[in-house]
């Protein structure tokens, strides 16, 4: 297959100016390739995902069918932002499946890290293509495809299953981000009237939450994961490091320690903070957060998560460690 190659004298998208020229030239693009058709998207709701999805109802309206799989593994509200800012607001055709108890069942007991990815990207592909099946219509399936993912895979069209969408689909491909790299994405996002803490969203693993709570995923580390993870997100806005860290996150083991709560000794698990800045993602640099911030966060999620009694800072750059524990 021919190879995908953004233009050497390709101008950067820097400022909405140049982000509205491209989005009126792709919306043209977009009418003139799906013309009357249906086209299939998963909805995510990462950055990609987003502004692909905004991007095609500006063009086509209702033609999209957007299908949203909350596996159980999102992160706190984010199921809820996609069906408020593209069921509602947006007035897509969205349809949410919500598949948390398919996923927890098939992870009970599953403790190798790379056995509950691939049990978690079977089962999203199989709820997909139930999805897909139950429509009419659909000739095209659009994806999030950037440039970088065409980079990764040397130019092979591979790129076009990295979100594991089953091989024997047969739809033309819709993807209009292909050329722009991700700083580039964010500002078309914005120019397409996204939620800012939608486009600026940090990277999430394909897995979710489920490469976080490591080890057997129980669905009360699960939820104290969740809980702690979101305390860490909103304490790094108030204090003006979102924008400032590359990706930040919280892990929980499986394992637990000894605590005093109620003056009385407990056993809970600990919270690890990770949070580290880079350019390529090949290497990675540790943030330094201030003592203040990390005494708040870590008085936050020790009093208000259930089973946390401990809050630990992981200070291992990359390499040693790699980004996620697993």
């Amino acid at each position: 297959m021919e190879k995908i190659v953004r233009p050497e004298n390709m101008q950067r998208i820097n400022n909405l100016q140049l982000a509205n020229a491209f989005i009126e030239e792709q919306v043209s693009l977009i009418r003139e390739q799906v013309k009357d058709k249906k086209v299939l998207l998963a909805l995510s709701g990462g950055v990609d995902s987003s502004v692909v999805a905004a991007l095609l109802i500006k063009a086509i309206g209702k033609q999209l069918v957007c299908v949203h799989v909350n596996h159980g593994l999102m992160r706190k509200g984010e199921s809820e932002q996609v069906i408020e800012v593209f069921g509602k607001e947006l007035d897509a055709n969205l349809i949410y499946v919500d598949a948390t108890d398919r996923f927890l069942d098939l992870l009970q007991g599953v403790s190798a890290p790379e056995q509950k990815r691939k049990i978690i990207g079977a089962e999203f592909i199989k709820v997909f293509d139930e999805e897909a099946s139950k429509l009419k219509g659909i000739s095209f399936l659009a994806q999030g495809t950037i440039y970088p993912d065409i980079l990764e895979s040397d130019g092979v069209k591979a790129h076009h299953n990295v979100g594991g969408l089953p091989e024997d689909m047969q739809f033309s491909l819709v993807e209009p981000l292909a050329l722009l790299f991700k700083d580039e994405v964010r500002v078309v996002g914005k120019a397409l009237g996204l939620p800012a803490n939608m486009v600026d969203r940090q990277p999430f693993p394909g897995p979710g939450l489920g490469v976080r709570c490591l080890g057997a995923i129980t669905r009360d580390r699960l939820h104290a994961l969740r809980e702690a993870d979101a305390i860490l997100r909103e304490e790094f806005d108030i204090n003006g490091l979102a924008g400032k860290v590359w990706q930040y996150f919280i892990a929980v083991p499986d394992f637990k320690s000894v605590g005093v709560k109620n003056d009385k000794r407990y056993e809970g698990w600990p919270a690890i903070i990770r949070a580290v800045n880079t350019v390529d993602a090949m290497t990675a640099t540790i943030e330094e957060i201030p003592y203040a911030v990390l005494h708040k966060i870590t008085a936050r999620i020790t009093a208000e998560v259930e089973g946390i009694n401990r809050v630990l800072l992981d200070l291992t750059p990359k390499p040693v460690g790699t980004i996620e524990w697993e």
